[in-house]
């Protein structure tokens, strides 16, 4: 169970405000800061800065915070398993990626399930910076992303490393065959939302070669991967994306990749948990079973 006084500092760290805090919480303001000033003295050191009526993390805030979370993740998962072991019945609560869910996961997890006849599987699919905020706040065991993640605040593991390409319609005619990024910018081009990992990807590999999502004549964003594609076969555009999700259609003839000089990317798919958690082992053996 998590300290009384820990759950007091989650909430200013996610409030930064002792009064909105203290209602949150149903407590007096002066009682949510002696919880704060009783960790301050039991840990030696400021967890807030306070400057002009507003306040900070200080970086020891920072790092308190950060375990903090994984203490209150972790006790969720332990109260359930506690609760379970007469049961013999385990509960994950697990997130996925839009792409990931659509293109990657479906097979595996149905071969997961079979082998654990006995687990309760909680599946959210969402884009990787509301799934990466979820595990935080504890309503997320584990997930699956694709996108980038700090290693310093989230564990994790490797579930497959991914070709990342740039699409068109096979029927699209080019003045001339485009060979680097800076001969597409004319091409209006197709993305997904900001947030997603897919956007995320592509927006880090053009800042690498000094261009960025407005340098296109054109953006159409759309937060579903399966109507970027029935654009990209209606000849609406260009796109980016993991080669997983334009198999399909690349297999039929109705897309075709973009070979482009300076867009050769490859990234991670990584299941992502709260650092020091006590369940990284778990984790750890649920992925490998996904990947097998």
């Amino acid at each position: 169970m998590l300290d009384y006084r820990l759950q007091t500092f989650l909430t200013v760290c996610e409030t930064l405000n002792y009064t909105r805090a203290a209602k949150e919480l149903g407590l007096t303001q002066p009682a949510v800061s002696r919880h704060i000033r009783s960790l301050e003295v039991e840990y030696g050191v400021p967890l807030f800065v306070h400057k002009n009526k507003r306040i900070s993390l200080s970086p020891a805030g920072t790092l308190l915070m950060r375990h903090a979370r994984t203490i209150r993740s972790d006790g969720e998962l332990l109260r359930q398993q506690l609760k379970d072991t007469n049961a013999q019945v385990r509960e994950l609560h697990m997130g996925t990626t839009k792409t990931i869910a659509d293109f990657v996961i479906g097979r595996p997890i149905v071969r997961f399930l079979r082998e654990n006849p006995d687990l309760r599987l909680h599946l959210s699919v969402s884009n990787t910076t509301e799934l990466l905020e979820r595990i935080r706040q504890g309503t997320l065991d584990v997930a699956l992303v694709e996108g980038h993640f700090d290693s310093g605040e989230f564990d994790f593991c490797r579930y497959s490393t991914e070709e990342f390409i740039a699409v068109a319609s096979a029927k699209h005619a080019f003045a001339h065959e485009p060979l680097n990024l800076r001969e597409v910018l004319n091409e209006p081009l197709l993305i997904r939302e900001p947030g997603s990992g897919t956007r995320d990807i592509l927006e880090k590999n053009l800042a690498a070669a000094e261009l960025n999502i407005g340098d296109f004549r054109r953006c159409v964003e759309i937060g579903s991967m399966h109507i970027i594609l029935q654009l990209l076969e209606a000849d609406m555009g260009i796109s980016f994306m993991y080669r997983a999700a334009a198999a399909e259609a690349l297999s039929r003839g109705s897309l075709r990749q973009l070979r482009l000089c300076d867009f050769r990317v490859k990234h991670d798919f990584s299941f992502v948990w709260n650092k020091g958690s006590l369940f990284a082992d778990t984790f750890r053996k649920i992925c490998r079973e996904l990947r097998e």
